[in-house]
């Protein structure tokens, strides 16, 4: 599995910190409670230098997240759009994945978070394929989990919280422990929900389906790209309940994520998805929207924040 690739600053309450330097107390209420909300964020290398993808709509998701849990952000989306463009910069890489965290600190005794102070830091460092290095070309060996993802009104699914993710290590640990890459999980009710940490996309008879917005899956803003890009493309797109055996009838089934970006799924539960190739449908969007975050294609949707750009204009 991936591990850091350490880079040199971390960007923290407005200012830099080296990376060893950014550390929280052991009795912060995040680190006791789970209540730390986070975005992944990716930045590609383009012919007009760094860019990062879908920076404003990751860091407003960010900020309704800390509206759903209380989290009173000190900061607006603006700055921290700035922020995120001269940490790259700063680091200089041309490519790399940010990791937005608001943390409560120590304070609190706790459940209760009011008595923590809130921090913010910025973390940016490398980050190749997530999947491995051949995902995107092979696709994965996927398993429907026995892990079910939360019901609605349980805990918010909309909000990325560190929490939600004990779910879906679960569901990512018994994959791999069963010799699969990655694992589909069911909502409460039986219906597909999604990955580990990804959204589920199926295509059949030249249809893209994938499930609704419920309650029991994240708001993805790659499946929103992937989405567009779709109807951009004349293809059908239909967004219901999913039976887990559409998988096992599918013609294509991909996963779509940040860290993911749109990655083929070539087997579930070991019933082989369609040729066990890279289908077509999948090829096309996943071409589209790698051109497109990489400045190959005109960035026509207005995605892309050319760091070198808005780091000149802020300082």
């Amino acid at each position: 599995m991936a591990r850091l690739t350490e880079t040199d600053w971390i960007w923290h309450d407005g200012g830099f910190v080296a990376w060893k330097d950014a550390q929280v107390h052991v009795l912060s209420h995040s680190m006791q409670f789970g209540s730390s909300i986070f975005e992944g964020i990716r930045c590609y290398k383009t012919p007009n230098g760094p860019a990062i993808f879908r920076l404003q709509d990751h860091l407003r998701r960010m900020v309704n997240s800390c509206r759903i849990y209380r989290i009173e952000l000190p900061y607006t989306v603006d700055q921290l759009v700035a922020a995120c463009c001269e940490l790259v910069q700063r680091n200089a890489v041309d490519s790399c994945y940010i990791r937005p965290m608001v943390v409560r600190g120590y304070g609190a005794a706790g459940m209760v978070p009011f008595d923590s102070p809130v921090e913010v830091y910025i973390p940016c460092w490398p980050w190749g394929a997530y999947l491995g290095d051949h995902a995107l070309e092979n696709g994965v060996d996927a398993c429907v989990s026995s892990w079910h993802r939360v019901a609605p009104n349980t805990i918010p699914a909309a909000a990325k919280v560190a929490g939600n993710y004990l779910g879906g290590q679960l569901i990512k640990m018994e994959a791999l422990a069963n010799g699969f890459g990655e694992a589909i999980a069911l909502g409460p009710g039986g219906m597909l929900s999604e990955g580990s940490g990804q959204n589920v996309f199926v295509v059949q008879n030249g249809t893209l389906f994938t499930p609704p917005i419920d309650g029991t899956l994240l708001t993805g803003i790659t499946r929103a790209s992937v989405l567009t890009l779709a109807r951009d493309a004349g293809i059908p797109v239909e967004e219901r309940p999913l039976a887990r055996e559409i998988l096992y009838m599918a013609d294509e089934v991909f996963f779509s994520g940040t860290a993911s970006e749109v990655t083929p799924v070539r087997s579930v539960d070991r019933i082989t998805v369609g040729s066990g190739e890279r289908g077509p449908i999948t090829a096309r969007l996943q071409r589209e929207y790698l051109d497109l975050a990489t400045g190959v294609i005109a960035d026509r949707h207005g995605w892309l924040t050319q760091v070198r750009a808005k780091a000149t204009a802020a300082a």
